[in-house]
């Protein structure tokens, strides 16, 4: 029987191969690599561990490249084989991981969150006063999303597309998110350096809400 499309897949370019679980893999296993770089952890946190790589390899399969080691690098994202991007994400009933190869997309970043509002305080700490606004503004337009947990997943994707190509820190007040209800964002980043041509300074996204979560994605175009 044929496996259905992972729905990560709707918010993603067909270049983008991904793979996903609602629920943590039986049949997941780490390279000698990743069991090392995971160390001694709790048994929860070591199967959303080994379930988010066993989607890692269901997407790099996607794109006919056979499963590698996915050990943690600089700043704690994953090491994809060479000529590959790709991005992962996990929360509660939910792992996802998406790859395409570099000549399609230049970086990508993925996030999933459950669908529910921020704790109190959170909005405060994560938005700029222009997010606020656009906030307020779609929480009266559209009430049956919630547009802070959406602004929270979007800097997540955001800083995982960024990270890969900068190896910088981008901290929530890094980059403006604009929302639009059709389920698209558009990411400027006000670092110096991104103003300065250096580093990228926008990112295309898409968004969202599916089955309890809501998804956010961000990539930049390939190299050709």
């Amino acid at each position: 029987m044929r496996q259905a499309a992972p729905v990560i897949d709707e918010i993603l370019p067909a270049a983008v191969s991904g793979g996903e679980s609602f629920g943590d893999a039986a049949d997941g296993w780490l390279f000698p690599e990743e069991n090392a770089a995971l160390g001694q952890v709790g048994e929860a946190r070591r199967r959303e561990y080994t379930t988010v790589r066993h989607c890692a390899r269901r997407a790099l399969g996607g794109l006919g490249i056979a499963p590698a080691p996915l050990a943690p690098g600089a700043g704690g994202a994953p090491r994809w084989p060479e000529g590959v991007v790709g991005s992962m994400t996990h929360c509660a009933g939910y792992r996802a991981a998406v790859a395409a190869r570099r000549s399609d997309v230049r970086t990508l970043g993925i996030d999933a969150e459950p669908h529910a509002p921020l704790p109190e305080g959170v909005l405060g700490f994560i938005a700029l006063p222009e997010e606020l606004s656009q906030v307020a503004h779609f929480t009266r337009r559209c009430p049956e999303v919630h547009w802070d947990r959406l602004l929270f997943c979007a800097k997540e994707a955001v800083y995982k597309a960024w990270f890969p190509v900068t190896h910088t820190w981008l901290g929530f007040d890094g980059a403006v998110i604009s929302p639009a209800p059709e389920g698209t964002f558009h990411a400027r980043v006000l670092a110096q350096e991104a103003q300065q041509g250096r580093v990228p300074s926008e990112f295309a996204g898409r968004w969202m809400v599916r089955n309890g979560l809501v998804l956010a994605s961000a990539l930049l175009p390939g190299e050709v």
